[in-house]
């Protein structure tokens, strides 16, 4: 799945990944290959994601995640 990762200021990362771990509103959660669509917002945490079988972990303060159609989009703040 392609997973994109944009801030105020730039792309942090846009490319495709194994799995994604994201810190959910209401907990944190994952998503995998063809997941269902969902909206969610984001608060204080750590977005982790495997690509390639290396493990990448990005901070984030908060915003919100789009999952549609095997692409991962979260906006942070």
């Amino acid at each position: 799945m392609t997973l994109k990762i944009i801030s105020a200021r730039q792309i942090e990362f846009e490319g495709e990944v194994e799995l994604v771990t994201l810190p959910g509103s209401n907990g944190s959660f994952t998503v995998l290959d063809h997941h269902a669509s969902l909206l969610s917002t984001l608060t204080v945490g750590n977005i982790v994601y495997e690509t390639a079988g290396k493990r990448e972990i990005v901070p984030v303060t908060g915003g919100i995640v789009d999952v549609d159609n095997n692409v991962v989009s979260v906006c942070m703040y």
